[in-house]
């Protein structure tokens, strides 16, 4: 039987929650299911030769790449602990998988750089160092645009698309629900019918049986989702999704769906 060609293994896409700051890292009760979904989820997936993640913690006026070989962590959090600032997560850049990914988007009419400074923000090193503990796979990051234009959002992932016949895993890491003035810092699961329509919503978006030109008009109009300013006071946090929503030609499934910081919120996988 002849070997598989590896050249045609579509890519994976998730869109996960990933937490408040190293607190998934260092403990936190609240963040338990989140935890044990992180440290799971690899054996649900085929292991990727390279990593993409978007993550909520990086705007540039420009679409930009991590371009160093290896990039050092950028602990962009405050007031935590000593201990959250000795995390390491050695994981290799992937400087020519940049290169081609800029190349691209520029080709889509979306310029692009990279930023061979740059370091891996907590929004990759926290999820990953649960997923991936020996740090062994190469790994890069994609900027959000400040302009936080959902529309701008879709398009950059579908300006990916053609990455889906490689081995790798796209991460939109954000967080379905984030609101920092309604998280309960004691992990208390309260009742909240604003934040379950919101979460509701988004499961029926992303994985309901619609066409894929009206899954991405509903994200465009996301403001219009029930409680959506609520859950989303600025919305860095839920544009990842559009970035694996535009990329992917298929509806989600829901993977998580549990509480974290005392709300529920959501992952899902294409």
């Amino acid at each position: 039987m002849p070997k598989q060609d590896n050249r045609r293994t579509k890519a994976q896409i998730v869109y996960f929650s990933h937490g408040g700051g190293p607190l998934p890292i260092l403990g936190d009760a609240s963040h338990r299911a989140m935890v044990d979904f992180m440290r799971h989820l690899p054996s649900r997936l085929r292991k990727p030769d390279a990593i993409l993640v978007i993550s909520a913690h990086w705007e540039e006026n420009v679409a930009t790449l991590t371009g160093a070989p290896s990039p050092p962590l950028f602990f962009d959090y405050y007031g935590f602990p000593d201990e959250a600032y000795e995390i390491t997560y050695p994981a290799p850049g992937n400087p020519e998988l940049a290169d081609r990914i800029a190349g691209l988007l520029i080709q889509n009419d979306i310029p692009a750089h990279l930023d061979p400074r740059r370091g891996f923000d907590h929004g990759l090193f926290i999820p990953l160092k649960l997923m991936y503990p020996q740090a062994d796979i190469p790994s890069l990051q994609l900027s959000l645009l400040q302009s936080l234009d959902p529309a701008a959002h879709i398009a950059l992932g579908k300006a990916l698309h053609e990455l889906m016949v490689e081995n790798i895993l796209v991460i939109g890491s954000g967080f379905s629900f984030h609101n920092m003035r309604a998280f309960s810092w004691q992990g208390i699961n309260s009742p909240d019918p604003a934040n379950d329509a919101f979460q509701d919503w988004l499961i029926e978006v992303c994985t309901g049986p619609i066409s894929r030109s009206e899954r991405e008009r509903l994200m465009i109009d996301w403001q219009k989702f029930p409680s959506a300013r609520y859950c989303h006071p600025r919305e860095e946090h839920l544009l990842p999704l559009h970035v694996c929503l535009g990329m992917a030609d298929k509806p989600a499934s829901t993977i998580f769906d549990d509480y974290i910081l005392g709300k529920r919120s959501v992952a899902f996988f294409w």
